[in-house]
C-alpha cells in the first residue's frame, strides 16, 4: 500500500504536468493542498464516482478555483468519468477541464468557481439546503438527508467581501455540516500577503460563531485527520480548519513563492520537483498501486447502497414524503402545477386589479406557494418593501430548520451566491429579493447563475425613477438593460398583476437558467385582454392593443410604461391614427420566438416605432431602428414625487403622442 505522501504526490505530479503541458495555469495551490485533499477524500468523503448525482453525497467545493487541477486530479484518481486524456486537455477548447472548474463539464464538479469568495458562499448555500431539507424530510430514526459540505479556500477568498457576508450568516444559522479548510500559505499573486492581509482570521471566524481549529500543519496527515474528526463532531457550528501550507510544495526553487502561483513551473523545475519528491514516473503516468490506493469506486458503491437501503425503509414508513423527496431532488414540478398555475392567472385576470407589481408578485407567491413546497424565499433586509413574505412563509433560524424563508440581512451579494448554492444542491427553487439598484452589489453572482444554468429567481423591486423621493441613489436606470445583456439571464418586467403572475410562472418553469423579475413600487393599471392575448404573454412580447387596419405606428413598452403607452395610443386613435401597442415584458423570451410570430407582432413593413421604458434608452434601438424614437432615460434620476419625475423626464401622454406623430411624418 502506498504511503499517504505518495498518494498526495500523485496530485502534485498530475497538477504540474497538466499546467506544464498547457503552459498555463496555477500549480501552486494544488501542490500545497494535496496532503489535505488526500486525507479528506480518502478518509472522510462520502461519494460515489459512478453516480455523481447521488442525493446524499458529501459536497466538495474548491473555492480557490484557480487551483482547478487539484479537483480534476481528485476526480480522475478516485474514479469519475474524467480520463487521463481529459487531464491532458487542460485549458483547451471544449475540454472537460477548463481553466477554472465549471459546473456541467466534469462530473463531480459541484459548482463553478474562480471569482474568489463565491465558492465558500455557494458552500454556505449547500449546507443551508442540507439543513433545511433535513428539517423538512428527516424523521425519527430515518435520517435520509445527512451529508457534509467541504470547502477549500485561500487568502483571496477571505479578502473578498462576500466571504464576510456569507460566513457571518453561516455562523448565525449554525450550519454544523459545513467544514472549510483555509489554505494559509501567505501568498497571493502579488507576493507575500503580509503587506495587504493581516486579519486575525481565527478570531474573525470565532466572532462569526464558527468552531475554529487553528495552526494545523497542512502537510501532516495525522494532524489534518485529527482536525477533520474534531470539525465533524461539532453539530451546532460551522468549522474552519486553518491549515499552514507551503504553496508549490515539493518544488525546490519555487515553493513558498508567488512564482508558482499562476504560471507553469517550467520543464527544468518540473524535473527537479520529481526528483525532490521521489516521483519516478513519466508525465501523466500513475502506477497501478497508487491508482488502486485512490480508487473510490467500491467504497462509493457501498456507501450509496447503504443509503438506498436506508431510503427504502423510509419509503416504507413514509411513502408520500419519500415520493415528494424524489420529485424535489430531480427538480420536477408537481403534477398539478400546470393546471393550478393556469387557474391562478385566469383568476388574476378576472379580478382586474390596479396594484403595484411588487404587490402582484406577493399575490403570485400566495397563489403558487401552496403548490410548491420547494420554494425557498428570502430578502436582503427588505421583506416589507420587496413583499417576498407570503402567507405560508416560515422563517429559518439556527434551531428552526423546517422553514422556507431566509432573512439574509443586508447581504445582497451573499444572498445571490447562497441562492446559487441552494439551487445546485437540489430540492429547492430559491428566490431572493432586493431593490433593483442593489442588483449591482450581487452582479457577479447573477452572472454565475446564468453561466451555470441554475434555477435561481432574483426578485428586484422599486424598478425605476417611479420609486420617487429616494432619488437617483435608489432609482434604477441602466440596471434592467444590463441584466438583459447577461447571456442566459431571463428578465421579466411586467405591466400589471396578470403579467406579474405569468412572469413568476415562467421563472418557476424555467429549468435551464436564472430569471430576474423586476417589479414596480407604484400602482399599475390592469390591462384588458382576451383569451388569445392572455396566452401570448408567455411569449415575452405580444399585441395588447390594435386599432382597425394596418398599423401606421407601433408603440413598444414594458412595465409601468405600458399604461402610459395605452393612454397615448387612445389619444392617437381618436385623432385617426392606426396604432398598435406591444407589451414586451421579456425581451429575451420574445427574441427566442419563431420568426413568423415576431413578424406578426413587429412587422418589418411598419418602420414607425416608438419604445417607452423608464430605463436606458439605447437598449431599445434594436427594436425601433434608426427611424424610430425611444422615450427613455439618458441621465440619472432626481429626488422628487413620482408625478413630477415622470413629467420632467418626458414620460407623459403628450410626449409619447408627439414622438409617434414625428415618426409617422
Amino acid at each position: 500500500m502506498p504511503s499517504r505522501r505518495e498518494l498526495a504526490n500523485a496530485i502534485r505530479a498530475l497538477s504540474m504536468d497538466a499546467v506544464q503541458k498547457a503552459n498555463s495555469g496555477h500549480p501552486g495551490a494544488p501542490m500545497g493542498m494535496a496532503d489535505i485533499a488526500e486525507v479528506l477524500w480518502n478518509d472522510f468523503m462520502q461519494h460515489n464516482p459512478a453516480n455523481p448525482d447521488w442525493a446524499d453525497r458529501d459536497r466538495f467545493i474548491l473555492s480557490n478555483g484557480h487551483g482547478s487541477m487539484l479537483i480534476y486530479s481528485l476526480l480522475h484518481l478516485t474514479g469519475y468519468d474524467l480520463s487521463m486524456d481529459d487531464l491532458k486537455q487542460f485549458r483547451q477548447m471544449h475540454s472537460k477541464t477548463p481553466g477554472h472548474p465549471e459546473y456541467g463539464y466534469a462530473p463531480g464538479v459541484e459548482t463553478t468557481t474562480g471569482p474568489l469568495g463565491q465558492g465558500i458562499t455557494n458552500g454556505v448555500g449547500m449546507a443551508l439546503a442540507e439543513k433545511v431539507l433535513a428539517g423538512q424530510f428527516n424523521k425519527d430514526k430515518h435520517n435520509i438527508v445527512d451529508h457534509f459540505t467541504y470547502v477549500f479556500l485561500g487568502d483571496g477568498c477571505l479578502m473578498e467581501g462576500i466571504s464576510h457576508e456569507a460566513c457571518s450568516l453561516a455562523g448565525t444559522l449554525g450550519l454544523g455540516k459545513l467544514v472549510a479548510f483555509w489554505d494559509d500559505n501567505g501568498i497571493s499573486i502579488d507576493g507575500h500577503v503580509e503587506g495587504w492581509f493581516t486579519d486575525d482570521t481565527p478570531k474573525r471566524f470565532e466572532s462569526y460563531g464558527w468552531h475554529v481549529i487553528a495552526d494545523v500543519d497542512g502537510h501532516d496527515p495525522e494532524a489534518i485527520k485529527k482536525a477533520v474528526i474534531e470539525a465533524r463532531s461539532i453539530h451546532d457550528k460551522p468549522s474552519m480548519i486553518c491549515c499552514k501550507t507551503v504553496i508549490g510544495f515539493g518544488s525546490p526553487n519555487k515553493s513558498g513563492s508567488h512564482d508558482c502561483h499562476g504560471a507553469a513551473l517550467g520543464d527544468e523545475e518540473v524535473q527537479a520537483t520529481r526528483e525532490n519528491l521521489g516521483w519516478k514516473y513519466e508525465p501523466f503516468v500513475i502506477p497501478e498501486n497508487i491508482s488502486s490506493g485512490w480508487s473510490a469506486k467500491e467504497k462509493g458503491a457501498q456507501a450509496e447502497q447503504a443509503w438506498n437501503d436506508k431510503f427504502a425503509a423510509y419509503k416504507a414508513a413514509y411513502p408520500e414524503l419519500a415520493s415528494e423527496f424524489e420529485r424535489r431532488i430531480v427538480g420536477d414540478l408537481p403534477s398539478d402545477w400546470a393546471q393550478k398555475s393556469a387557474d391562478f392567472i385566469n383568476a388574476v385576470n378576472v379580478k382586474a386589479e390596479k396594484i403595484a407589481s411588487r404587490k402582484a408578485s406577493q399575490n403570485a407567491l400566495n397563489g403558487y406557494g401552496p403548490v410548491l413546497p420547494e420554494l425557498l424565499g428570502g430578502s436582503a433586509d427588505l421583506a416589507g418593501s420587496n413583499l417576498t413574505l407570503w402567507s405560508g412563509s416560515k422563517s429559518i433560524s439556527k434551531n428552526e430548520t423546517d422553514g422556507n424563508y431566509i432573512h439574509y440581512g443586508v447581504r445582497e451579494f451573499g444572498m445571490a451566491a447562497i441562492m446559487n448554492g441552494a439551487a445546485l444542491h437540489g430540492g429547492f427553487i430559491p428566490y431572493g429579493a432586493t431593490f433593483l439598484m442593489f442588483s449591482e452589489y450581487a452582479r457577479n453572482a447573477l452572472r454565475m447563475a446564468a453561466l451555470m444554468k441554475v434555477r435561481s429567481l432574483f426578485v428586484f423591486t422599486h424598478d425605476s425613477i417611479g420609486l420617487g423621493e429616494d432619488g437617483p441613489t435608489h432609482q434604477g436606470v441602466e440596471q434592467t438593460a444590463t441584466l438583459r445583456y447577461i447571456p442566459n439571464m431571463s428578465v421579466w418586467r411586467p405591466a400589471d398583476a396578470v403579467e406579474s403572475a405569468v412572469s413568476w410562472q415562467a421563472a418557476i418553469e424555467r429549468s435551464d437558467g436564472p430569471t430576474s423579475l423586476i417589479f414596480s413600487r407604484q400602482g399599475l393599471p390592469h390591462q384588458e385582454r382576451d383569451n388569445a392575448t392572455l396566452q401570448n404573454i408567455s411569449r415575452g412580447g405580444y399585441t395588447l392593443l390594435e386599432s382597425e387596419g394596418t398599423p401606421e405606428a407601433i408603440i413598444i413598452a414594458t412595465g409601468s410604461e405600458v399604461g402610459l403607452a395605452m393612454d397615448a395610443a387612445k389619444v392617437l386613435i381618436e385623432k385617426g391614427r392606426k396604432i398598435r401597442v406591444v407589451s414586451m415584458p421579456s425581451t429575451d423570451v420574445f427574441d427566442a420566438q419563431d420568426e413568423s410570430y415576431k413578424e406578426q407582432v413587429l412587422p418589418n413593413a411598419v418602420r414607425a416605432r416608438v419604445a417607452v421604458e423608464a430605463g436606458t434608452a439605447d437598449y431599445w434601438m434594436k427594436y425601433v431602428g434608426f427611424d424610430g424614437k425611444v422615450i427613455g432615460m439618458t441621465t440619472f434620476g432626481e429626488s422628487a414625487p413620482i408625478d413630477d419625475l415622470m413629467k420632467h423626464f418626458g414620460f407623459t401622454v403628450e410626449n409619447v403622442v408627439e414622438a409617434v406623430e414625428a415618426v409617422c411624418s
